[in-house]
C-alpha cells in the first residue's frame, strides 16, 4: 500500500489537532489554553466617558510649549505667553523676529494666526477641535488596549460606542483587588510632565492664591510624598509625555522601586538645552498634577533620561511604568457604567452550547453513516479531525472563546460536513454511471471542487468582514467560522481524499464496493 502526500498532511492535521488542543480539553497544566470570554467565565463590563473638551485645551498647551521652547531655541524676544481653554497668546518684543514666528506657527496645521502689531493670538480652527476631540476618543480606545494588554488580561474588549463613550469587557476579573486595580489601570491619565521651578518666588508658595500665581504664569502643585509641601512652577512645561518613548520599572540605592523614562530625540535635544541653561536651578517631575521629584540640576544632562521616584510598591510602579509606555490620555475618562457578570451565568452558557454541540455532532455522525454508510464513517473521522484542529489553532494562537464562538463551533459541524456530502453525491452518481471505483473518486472530487471552493470562499469573505467590522462578540463568532472553514477544506478535500485513494484496493475487491457509499441495490 503506497501512501501520497494527502495522508501524510492528514496525519500530521490529526498530531497537531489533537497534541494542542487536549490540554484545553482536559484543563491540564501543559501547554496553552483556549481563553474564556466575558460571557462564558464572569468579569467586568464598564461604559466609558470622555471628557473631549479637555482634548482641545491639552492641544493649546502642548502648542504654547512648543512656541516656548522655539523661541528659546531661536533667541528671539517673546513676553507674556499665556494661554485658556481654547486660546493663546504672546508678544513678539522685536516686530523684525514676526515673520519667523509666523512661518514656525505655519508648520502646524489647523491654526488660526492673528497678528496685531507685537501681540499674537493662535487658535485652533472650528474643524481642527473636531478632530482633536473625535482623536481624543480613538487615541483613548487604543491606549487603554495597550495598557489592559501589557496588565495580562486575554483578549479584553475595548470598543467605541457613540461619538464620547467606550465599552469595556474584561473577562477573568473575579476579585475586588483585580477590579480596583484594572479600573485605576484604565482611568489614570499618566501625564507625564517636566516643569521648571519659579526659583524667584516659589519660598513665597505657601502665601499664594492661584491667581496670585497666573500672574506670574506660574501654577501651584502638591507634592505627591509629602502632604501639605507645594511647588510654585511655570504653568507652560518644558516637555510632555508625548516625547516619551519607554518606562521600564527599576530600583534605587535603597532597593526602592523607580520609574527609569526615555525621551525621544525631539525630547532629548529640548531637556538636554533646558539643563544646561538651568544649572543651579530645580526641575520638577510632574506626573498627573502632582510633583514626584524636583532634583537639582547639577549640569547638563544628555542622553534624554529621567527617572520617577515615589513611595509606591512593585506593582504600583509596574502598573505607572504600563500607562506611561501605552501613553498619557489625551482627555480624562469617567466611569457612566459598571457591571460584574457572574461566572454562573458562563456555566450555564457552556452547559448549553455543549449540549447543542454535542447532540448535533450524534445526529450528523448517525445521519451520515445510515445514509452514506462506510463513506459516512470517512466523513465523520474527517469532521472529528477538523473539531480538533479548531480547538487546537484557537489554543495554540490564545483566541478567546465566546458564547458566540461556540454557536461558530456549532454551525461548523454542519458546514464541514457538508463538503463530504458534495463529494460523496458525485462520486455515487459517477458509480451509477458504471465509472469504475478509480474514476468515479478521482472525478468525483473534481467535480464537487469548485462548489466546495464556492460556498467555503463566500462564507470566509464574509467571516473577514465581520471580524474587521464586528466588536467583541461578533469577533468571536467570526474567528471559529473562519478557522472552521479553513479546516474543513484541509479534512474534507485533502483527508478524506487520502483515505479514499489508501483504501481503493479494498473497495475495488470488495463484492459489494456499492455499499461503501450507500447506493442501495
Amino acid at each position: 500500500m503506497k501512501l501520497n502526500y494527502r495522508i501524510v498532511i492528514f496525519a500530521l492535521a490529526i498530531v497537531f489537532g489533537v497534541s494542542f488542543s487536549l490540554p484545553s480539553l482536559l484543563q491540564t497544566e501543559d501547554g496553552k489554553k483556549v481563553n474564556l470570554g466575558l460571557d462564558l467565565q464572569g468579569g467586568l463590563h464598564m461604559l466609558l466617558g470622555v471628557k473631549t473638551q479637555e482634548a482641545t485645551k491639552s492641544r493649546i498647551k502642548s502648542i504654547a510649549a512648543s512656541i516656548k521652547y522655539f523661541a528659546q531655541r531661536e533667541d528671539i524676544l517673546i513676553d507674556s505667553l499665556k494661554y485658556d481653554a481654547s486660546d493663546i497668546s504672546f508678544l513678539v518684543l522685536d516686530t523684525d523676529e514676526i515673520p519667523r514666528v509666523e512661518k514656525f506657527l505655519a508648520k502646524t496645521e489647523g491654526l488660526n494666526v492673528r497678528i496685531d502689531g507685537e501681540n499674537i493670538g493662535v487658535s485652533l480652527t472650528p474643524e481642527e477641535i473636531v478632530k482633536t476631540q473625535q482623536q481624543s476618543v480613538a487615541q483613548a480606545i487604543e491606549t487603554i488596549r495597550n495598557r489592559l494588554d501589557q496588565f495580562g488580561l486575554s483578549e479584553p474588549v475595548v470598543a467605541r460606542q457613540g461619538e464620547e463613550k467606550i465599552l469595556v469587557q474584561l473577562a477573568g476579573i473575579k476579585t475586588q483587588e483585580e477590579e480596583q486595580r484594572a479600573r485605576e489601570l484604565i482611568s489614570r491619565a499618566a501625564k507625564l510632565e517636566l516643569m521648571a521651578v519659579d526659583e524667584e518666588r516659589n519660598a513665597r508658595v505657601h502665601t499664594m492664591s492661584d491667581a496670585d500665581a497666573a500672574s506670574y504664569g506660574d501654577i501651584i502643585l502638591e507634592d505627591a510624598q509629602h502632604p501639605g509641601v507645594k511647588y510654585l512652577v511655570n504653568d507652560i512645561p518644558i516637555l510632555d509625555g508625548g516625547m516619551l518613548t519607554d518606562a521600564q520599572v527599576g530600583f534605587d540605592q535603597n532597593n526602592r522601586p523607580v520609574i527609569n523614562f526615555t525621551l525621544n530625540a525631539e525630547g532629548a535635544e529640548i531637556f538636554g538645552d533646558f539643563t544646561g541653561k538651568s544649572v543651579g536651578k530645580r526641575l520638577a517631575i510632574v506626573l498627573d498634577g502632582k510633583v514626584y521629584s524636583a532634583p537639582n540640576i547639577n549640569e547638563r544632562i544628555g542622553g534624554g533620561s529621567g527617572q520617577i521616584s515615589g513611595n509606591y510598591s512593585v506593582i504600583e510602579a509596574k502598573d505607572l511604568a504600563i500607562a506611561l509606555r501605552s501613553g498619557a490620555l489625551l482627555a480624562p475618562i469617567y466611569l457612566m457604567e459598571k457591571r460584574s457578570v457572574g461566572p454562573s451565568l458562563g456555566a450555564d452558557s457552556i452547559q448549553a452550547s455543549m449540549v447543542a454541540l454535542i447532540g448535533g455532532f450524534v445526529l450528523v455522525i448517525i445521519f451520515m453513516m445510515v445514509y452514506y454508510k462506510l463513506a459516512g464513517v470517512i466523513a465523520n473521522i474527517a469532521l472529528v479531525v477538523n473539531l480538533f484542529i479548531i480547538l487546537a489553532v484557537m489554543s495554540l494562537f490564545g483566541a478567546t472563546l465566546t458564547l458566540p464562538g461556540m454557536a461558530g463551533i456549532v454551525l461548523t459541524v454542519g458546514m464541514a460536513v457538508d463538503a463530504n456530502v458534495i463529494i460523496a453525491e458525485r462520486i455515487r452518481e459517477l458509480i451509477y454511471q458504471g465509472k469504475s471505483i478509480h474514476k468515479s473518486i478521482e472525478e468525483g472530487y473534481a467535480n464537487a471542487m469548485r462548489a466546495i471552493l464556492d460556498a467555503n470562499i463566500t462564507t470566509l469573505i464574509a467571516a473577514v468582514v465581520l471580524y474587521v467590522y464586528g466588536t467583541g462578540a461578533i469577533k468571536g463568532f467570526a474567528i471559529t467560522i473562519s478557522i472552521g472553514i479553513l479546516a474543513s477544506m484541509l479534512t474534507a478535500i485533502l483527508g478524506t481524499h487520502g483515505i479514499y485513494q489508501m483504501l481503493e484496493s479494498k473497495i475495488q475487491k470488495s463484492k459489494n464496493n456499492k455499499l461503501w457509499f450507500g447506493i442501495k441495490g
